[in-house]
C-alpha cells in the first residue's frame, strides 16, 4: 500500500537533483502534497505561495516563460477548481510548460468531506484545449508519470490521491503518456479504469472468472490524450464495456470512452459508466465511501454479470 502523492514527492525531489530547471510551487500544503522533500533539498527553487492557488498558477506560468519547469501543487479541489481560469488563460492558452500536480483528489480524501472531495476535476481539466490529463493507478505509475511529464513540453494536470492504495504494478512497468495498458486479457467484457479503480477492476475480474466470465482489464491512466486505438480494440473484441472512475460520471473517463465508442466502433457495444452518480460526497473512510457510492468490487461484478447475461 502506498499513496500516489508520496511517489510524487519522491520523484520530484529526484528530478530536482538532476535538473536545475525544475522548480516547485506550493500553496502552504507542502507536508500534505509531499513537496516538502523538494523544499528541503532545494530551498532556492521552492516557493511557498501561501493559500493563493491563483497566484501560484500565475507565477508558475511566468517561470515557464523563463525556461523553468514549474510543478505547482495544492489539493485538487483548489488547484483545479479555484485556479481554473488561471490554468486556462495563463498556462494552457499560451501552451506553457506548467505541471499542475493536484493531490487529495476524489472521494478518498475521506474524512475531509465533500468540500475537499473534488469529483469534477478531470472534467474541467480535459475540456481545456492542449491540456494533458493523467490519473495514475498506484505509486509506481505515479512515480513514472512524474518523470514522463517533466520530459514532456506542455501543460499537464496530474491527479494524485491522499490515501494509501494497493500497488498494482511492479518495477518492470513502463508508463507512457497517451498509452493504455492491458493488465488482463479477456473476451467477455472490458473493464476500463483509472486511478484507484484499476485495482478494484482487477479484483472484480477475479470474481468474474469464478463465474466463467473473462474480463479484460485496461488501465487508462491518460484521460487526455485518450488511447483511442486501445478502446476500439477492446470494445470490438468483447462487445461490452464498463468504465470505472473515482469521479462524477459526467465529464470524466466514462464520457471520454463513450465518445470514442459512439464515433469509431461499428459494432453495437453494451456500455456502462460506473462512477459517482452526480452527487456530492460526505465525510468518512475513503475506501468505505467508494463502496457507499456504488464502486465496490461487488458492484462491478454485478454490472458485468448483468451485461454478459443480458
Amino acid at each position: 500500500m502506498a499513496a500516489t502523492r508520496e511517489a510524487y514527492g519522491k520523484a520530484l525531489k529526484e528530478l530536482g537533483d538532476k535538473n536545475p530547471n525544475v522548480v516547485v510551487l506550493d500553496a502552504d500544503l507542502s507536508g500534505s502534497t509531499q513537496t516538502k522533500h523538494f523544499a528541503k533539498a532545494h530551498p532556492d527553487r521552492f516557493f511557498n505561495m501561501g493559500i493563493a492557488e491563483m497566484n501560484m498558477i500565475g507565477t508558475a506560468a511566468g517561470l515557464a516563460r523563463m525556461g523553468k519547469i514549474p510543478f505547482a501543487s495544492s489539493f485538487a479541489m483548489f488547484a483545479a477548481g479555484r485556479a481554473w481560469e488561471f490554468v486556462r488563460n495563463s498556462v494552457a492558452h499560451n501552451h506553457l510548460n506548467v505541471k499542475v500536480c493536484a493531490t487529495h483528489a476524489g472521494l478518498t480524501v475521506g474524512e475531509d468531506g465533500a468540500s475537499h472531495q473534488i469529483i469534477e476535476d478531470v472534467a474541467i481539466m480535459r475540456v481545456i484545449p492542449t491540456m494533458t490529463v493523467i490519473v495514475p493507478a498506484d505509486a509506481i505509475e505515479a512515480y513514472q508519470a512524474i518523470y514522463a511529464i517533466a520530459e514532456y513540453d506542455g501543460p499537464v494536470y496530474a491527479r494524485l490521491g491522499r490515501a494509501k492504495v494497493p500497488v498494482v504494478f511492479d518495477e518492470n512497468y513502463r508508463f507512457q503518456i497517451g498509452k493504455a495498458a492491458t493488465l488482463l486479457e479477456g473476451s467477455d467484457v472490458s473493464l476500463i479504469a483509472c486511478g484507484v479503480m484499476v485495482y478494484r477492476a482487477l479484483e472484480a475480474a477475479k470474481e468474474l472468472a469464478k463465474q466463467g466470465i473473462k474480463a479484460e482489464v485496461i488501465n487508462m491512466a491518460t484521460i487526455k490524450p485518450l488511447d483511442n486505438a486501445a478502446i476500439i480494440k477492446t470494445a470490438t473484441k468483447t462487445g461490452r464495456v464498463i468504465t470505472l472512475e473515482e469521479h462524477n460520471v459526467i465529464g470524466g473517463l466514462g464520457d471520454a470512452v463513450a465518445a470514442v465508442i459512439s464515433e469509431e466502433v461499428d459494432t453495437k457495444v453494451k456500455f456502462k459508466r460506473m462512477g459517482i452518480e452526480d452527487k456530492f460526497g460526505q465525510s468518512g473512510d475513503g475506501m468505505a465511501l467508494l463502496d457507499h457510492y456504488g464502486l465496490a468490487v461487488s458492484d462491478i461484478v454485478v454490472e458485468a454479470t448483468r451485461q454478459c447475461k443480458a
